[in-house]
This record gives C-alpha cells, sequence and structure tokens, in this order.
C-alpha cells in the first residue's frame, strides 16, 4: 500500500478530521482532530482494514497551550501497515475513548490517564492502572518531580505501610555528570584528609609533574 495514496484516500474520506499528515521512518501519521477520534477510528477499522490496535500514548510538551499530544497506533494485517494518528488535547479537555471500537483501549486510555492525567470521555473504568492506591500526581510529566512527592514504607510501630513527603537533602539532587575518565575540578565530599594526606598526588598518573 503506497503511504502518500493511503493519506489522500484517508483526507479524502474524513473531511473536517484529519488536519494534516506526514510520512516519517516508513509510516504514515495523520494529525486529527480530538472530537473526530472516534470516527477516524471507526473509518480505519471498517474502510481500510486497521483491525489492530497496538498501542495509545501521551507525549507532554508543557510550554504548549494544548500540552499533550496523545498517540494511536494501528496496524493492518491485510495490508501489512502501520498508520499513527495524533491530536492535541489540555489538562481540562478530556478526549473521547475509542473503548467501543478497539476494545483493548480500555487499558491503553487508562496507563495514559494514570501517567499524564489525560482523561478520557465515556471510559467504562478510567482508574489509574500501574500506581498505587492515593498516588499523588502524574509520572511522566515533564514537570513531575524525579523522587516524587511521597514515598511508601512500613511502619513498625503501626505495623502497616505509610505515605509520606519525600525528604531529601537538596545536595543529593545535583548530579555530576562529568566524565569520570577526567575527575571533578573540586575536592569530592569525603575526599578531603587524602587530599591533606603527604603524597597524596603520588602515583596519579593525571597529575602533571
Amino acid at each position: 500500500m503506497d503511504l502518500n495514496d493511503l493519506g489522500e484516500k484517508l483526507s479524502t474520506a474524513l473531511p473536517g478530521a484529519v488536519q494534516g499528515k506526514a510520512i516519517a521512518f516508513g509510516d504514515l501519521t495523520l494529525d486529527v482532530d480530538a472530537g473526530e477520534i472516534v470516527r477516524v477510528a471507526k473509518t480505519l477499522r471498517d474502510d481500510f482494514g486497521f483491525t489492530i490496535l497496538l498501542d495509545i500514548c501521551g507525549v507532554d510538551w508543557p510550554q504548549r497551550a494544548k500540552r499533550f499530544d496523545v498517540v494511536y497506533h494501528l496496524l493492518s494485517i491485510t495490508n501489512n501497515v502501520r498508520i499513527r494518528l495524533k491530536l492535541q488535547t489540555d489538562e481540562a479537555t478530556a478526549v473521547p475513548t475509542i473503548v467501543g471500537v478497539f476494545p483493548a483501549a480500555n487499558w491503553h486510555e487508562r496507563e495514559t490517564f494514570d501517567m499524564y492525567g489525560i482523561t478520557f470521555a465515556d471510559h467504562p473504568d478510567l482508574r489509574r492502572l500501574l500506581t498505587d492506591y492515593g498516588f499523588s500526581g502524574y509520572p511522566l510529566r515533564k514537570d513531575f518531580p524525579l523522587t516524587g512527592y511521597v514515598e511508601l514504607r512500613y511502619d513498625d510501630e503501626l505495623k502497616r505501610v505509610v505515605y509520606q513527603p519525600v525528604k531529601l537533602v537538596q545536595e543529593f539532587r545535583d548530579f555530576d555528570f562529568m566524565s569520570p575518565w577526567e575527575g571533578a575540578p573540586y575536592i569530592l565530599p569525603g575526599d578531603e584528609k587524602a587530599a591533606l594526606a603527604p603524597n597524596a598526588d603520588a602515583g596519579n598518573p593525571r597529575k602533571k609533574p
């Protein structure tokens, strides 16, 4: 199947729904209107042979007004071709669910909600999927802290699992990404005594005479 020809056919079959198209890395990508995703998915399934939903995922662009992309990957076994659908949404606007078209979308949409906070209107069971009960925040958003907001531990006195705010000394949030072969241009914590010891540089191949 010629991807350029497929893109033209889909643009004709879905007027107003397809807002742009591009071919990259051997795949056709369609930019679609978020409100038309159900119609697009149904047309691809019924009229173009894309009967398998491979994946739904999110992409976070915090600087954008519509900060999220929702990306769908479909496969046509008959034609041995994949297609990618992309739409944009924000934190407050729900995307129509496609569970009615592809039942496999159920867990994919739940994972996207769990990781990014993207909601799907009319989803039959939109609960978190991977994180724990009571989890705060959405881990794959760019502004989510690497250490999280809370930590989970077993309290021996209470005899149960408890949550508590993360307490991490600020100095440990700074990471040195210098090459280990070059070494840091300063004394690392714990090396103060070694630096002051007699003949501390003896045998150091990096130390110039």
